[in-house]
């Protein structure tokens, strides 16, 4: 019975010029082109990056793993942090260092270089963006988007592993957006400016990069907190990555086409 029912709904759909509906059934998800090349490029050279100055930037950490807040810091100072919190070593391991050998100068050159990989990467991103209007069409955060009714929609659509608006399949939903503003003009900007005050020679340039931040110690304390920051934001990325689809996910960061998940 149920075979005559589909041979009928064929043979209906075929003497009407139609596909038939088993076929419909079958097409496959549509392909979109979700991300431009300078996003893409920008998002390679800037995980480049990051990976890089994290490795490093606990090897130098390592040098003095203890962190002050004000302008003057050193081993009779009181702390608000101690690596031996975390490691019992006193040390951060070479596990998680770049090189995993103690070697501060060779951490500093990696660190200086990759630092400014970093910065004008995201300066050229930022520019190409606001040209683009990839900032104003995708990623800004308007009124409605922070009511409590659409972040509680957007929060049970996460639990539901749903991460797409079906109705715009191209659309950031809102914590994706706060996200990514929160990173992009917040976080790697800060990043920059408290790596640039621990500098004595940009302080000598701009000593008003000190006062901006409470002091050398103050700048790299608040240095390490957006470390940790965009470090939790990378596993939060790379699990949700996982969870929405790993192939589909690289691939649209890597040819910018993204099939849009049924």
């Amino acid at each position: 019975m149920l075979t005559t029912r589909v041979r009928t709904e064929t043979e209906m759909a075929v003497a009407q010029g139609a596909r038939p509906p088993y076929l419909e059934r079958m097409e496959p998800a549509p392909v979109i082109h979700r991300h431009a090349l300078s996003t893409r490029l920008w998002h390679w050279v800037t995980a480049l990056s990051v990976i890089i100055l994290l490795g490093s930037g606990l090897m130098i950490l390592n040098a003095h793993p203890h962190l002050y807040w004000g302008r003057y810091g050193a081993n009779y100072d009181p702390a608000w942090f101690h690596v031996a919190w975390v490691f019992e070593s006193g040390r951060v391991p070479g596990w998680l260092t770049i090189p995993e050998s103690y070697n501060l100068a060779l951490a500093r050159r990696w660190h200086l270089f990759f630092a400014l990989v970093l910065a004008f990467a995201l300066l050229a991103f930022m520019i190409v963006s606001l040209i683009n209007r990839h900032v104003q069409r995708d990623l800004r955060v308007r009124a409605r988007d922070l009511s409590p009714r659409v972040l509680a929609h957007d929060a049970r659509e996460h639990l539901a592993l749903r991460f797409h608006d079906p109705a715009d399949p191209r659309a950031y939903n809102v914590f994706q957006k706060l996200s990514y503003v929160g990173v992009i003009f917040l976080a790697l900007p800060g990043l920059i400016l408290t790596g640039l005050a621990m500098s004595p020679g940009m302080d000598a340039a701009w000593p008003w990069l000190l006062d901006l931040f409470g002091g050398r110690q103050s700048a790299r304390s608040i240095h390490f907190i957006l470390m940790i920051v965009i470090a939790l934001f990378i596993i939060v990325h790379l699990a949700l990555v996982v969870l929405a689809g790993v192939w589909n996910e690289v691939r649209s960061m890597v040819t910018g086409k993204w099939r849009v998940p049924e």
